[in-house]
């Protein structure tokens, strides 16, 4: 008796094993979602393209905050200024410590020659950023330059990733 229960047991585990096997594949099945289709094209500069695929996707999640900090971004690069402020706003309000949302909207103030914001932004992402980060560093960077060159941005990054 001892042994047919052995050998169900054995049997069982073979078969299971097998049925695991067959259910897993060493491809990715993973789709590609409309968020990151939008990423790749605002990371690409082509921000018109990336602007009506994140409008989708805050269609579907109207708290995606780093779907609406994209579109904010890709509005700026567009000298769409005053929507890319609304963007950031709402970024904002929905998670104030948004390091990139702060660093870009540091960059608009910049764009608009406002200085004293910029700064300001700085400052925020100083406590956001408790042992620095890059966010805090390229607004820093592009504040210096900015005074550097007399008020003159010289912006042409890419974004980040989402953060």
């Amino acid at each position: 008796m001892f042994n047919k229960i052995l050998m169900a047991l054995v049997l069982s585990l073979a078969l299971a094993s097998q049925t695991w096997a067959a259910g897993s594949t060493s491809k990715s099945t993973k789709r590609t979602s409309t968020y990151d289709i939008a990423e790749k094209a605002v990371k690409a500069g082509d921000y018109k393209r990336a602007i009506p695929l994140l409008r989708k996707v805050v269609a579907n999640k109207p708290d995606h905050y780093n779907a609406l900090n994209y579109l904010g971004f890709s509005h700026r690069q567009l000298g769409e200024n005053d929507i890319a402020l609304d963007y950031y706003k709402k970024v904002l309000a929905m998670k104030p410590d948004h390091r990139g949302a702060n660093e870009y909207l540091g960059e608009l103030y910049l764009k608009e020659g406002k200085l004293d914001l910029a700064k300001q932004q700085l400052a925020k992402l100083d406590k956001i950023c408790t042992f620095g980060c890059e966010e805090f560093d390229d607004l820093e960077a592009s504040i210096k330059v900015y005074s550097e060159r007399g008020g003159v941005t010289g912006f042409s990054k890419q974004p980040q990733s989402a953060k």
